[in-house]
């Protein structure tokens, strides 16, 4: 992967109390579709999940929803959406947003967004993926998340070989950058790699 094509975002359904995280999802839907990158998110017109999907349709670019079938009535479904999938549960909903995805991007949110994105932390951390993940800072959100990864590292339950490989970018303007440099890396590293894997084969 050296290219990024297509970003799954993770957010809140609700739009929060502080209004530059709504800015922030509309910025960042805006980058989306200037940059011809398609938005990969849950499927809902509420929150900052309806702010970012919103922006990028506005802006002329493309955005795959996918959302489980008990969600679709609480969470609105943007049927302006090019693409909308609804799943039988959550387990098919996180499996499709993650293969159809290059990259992951956390905007603020909830429990939901959290869950998300530790799932794809941890699947990193155990080698089974090495698509970039990126928490969009705004405002400082993240920051007592790092805090506990800190902590984590500090007691030594993320260990030597067990590093959690995390983005962050305080600004919007510097997440698209941050992705594509990290997936030009994790190419040439591949790249590299390539070769020492043949001739053990």
């Amino acid at each position: 992967m050296s290219t990024i094509k297509t970003v799954c975002v993770y957010c809140g359904s609700g739009p929060g109390t502080n209004p530059h995280f709504t800015a922030g999802a509309k910025a960042f839907g805006k980058a989306l579709a200037e940059n011809n990158i398609r938005l990969v998110y849950g499927g809902g017109s509420l929150g900052l999940m309806g702010s970012v999907a919103t922006s990028v349709l506005d802006h002329g670019g493309t955005v795959t929803g996918i959302i489980p079938e008990f969600l679709r009535k609480r969470e609105n479904a943007l049927t302006r959406v090019q693409e909308m999938i609804v799943t039988p549960d959550m387990h098919e909903r996180k499996r499709l947003m993650f293969e159809r995805s290059d990259a992951f991007v956390a905007l603020p949110g909830g429990v939901g967004t959290l869950e998300e994105l530790v799932e794809q932390l941890t699947w990193k951390q155990l080698g089974r993926h090495a698509k970039p993940v990126l928490l969009a800072n705004i405002d400082n959100f993240w920051e007592p998340l790092f805090s506990l990864l800190s902590h984590m590292r500090q007691t030594e339950f993320i260990r030597a070989g067990l590093s959690v490989d995390i983005l962050k970018a305080d600004r919007v303007e510097d997440i698209l950058p941050k992705l594509k440099a990290a997936a030009a890396q994790i190419a040439e590293t591949e790249k590299q790699m390539a070769p020492e894997v043949a001739r053990k084969l």
